[in-house]
């Protein structure tokens, strides 16, 4: 990202005060990463918080069987709620986090976001509100997990990935769509081609195209 400075003004200037802003070029890090890459392990100390400038963090914990359940996606102009808790709880991340695509982010130092809170409203109200609706956001997903059906939850999965990234083409391997809601590839490879059929949506090798009927 060529100009950091003009990014942050973009993404941010509707969300904090000018003289926020300034502070945070002055006192965070820029920090990119490849899509896939790890960033954030469990039981890591939070030392810094991330401000999305660009891409997509995926925040996500792991189970017994190793495969991720994913909590929320972090875009740009937002903050990560379990980075943000764990920091100003000095508690370590009980979440993974890894890049979803290429991304940009601005690392705040946790001792600059915890004097930030009493110094601007802006930052308060921003930290308090982004824990709040990802924490709506997860509860929505265990009620998800546990009342609805795998078909359910798979067009929402879909549907949200689309929205996400702004695409009708998803590209996801049936595996990793299984990982990702917890369940075997047969059972998704069975519900896709269903959908498939039901002219939904159009199944390639790794990529599915959503259409109109979805």
């Amino acid at each position: 990202m060529q100009n950091v400075s003009s990014e942050l003004r973009r993404v941010y200037s509707s969300i904090f005060e000018p003289s926020l802003i300034k502070e945070i070029e002055e006192k965070s890090m820029v920090f990119s990463a490849n899509a896939g890459q790890g960033l954030i392990k469990m039981n890591q100390v939070i030392t810094v918080v991330p401000l999305m400038l660009s891409g997509i963090l995926k925040v996500s914990r792991e189970n017994e069987e190793g495969q991720d359940l994913v909590l929320y996606y972090v875009k740009a102009g937002e903050g990560c709620a379990m980075t943000l808790s764990c920091g100003i709880m000095s508690q370590p991340s009980q979440v993974k986090g890894t890049a979803e695509e290429d991304l940009y982010m601005l690392c705040v130092p946790v001792p600059v976001m915890e004097e930030w809170m009493q110094k601007y409203p802006s930052w308060k109200k921003f930290v308090m509100g982004t824990i709040v609706n990802e924490y709506i956001g997860i509860i929505k997903s265990v009620d998800d997990v546990t009342f609805k059906k795998m078909d359910e939850r798979l067009v929402n999965f879909l549907k949200g990935k689309s929205k996400l990234s702004g695409s009708s083409l998803i590209n996801l391997s049936h595996q990793q769509i299984a990982d990702e809601l917890g369940t075997n590839r047969v059972v998704i490879s069975r519900l896709l081609k269903r959908m498939e059929n039901e002219n939904r949506l159009l199944l390639f090798r790794n990529q599915i195209k959503l259409l109109k009927g979805m």
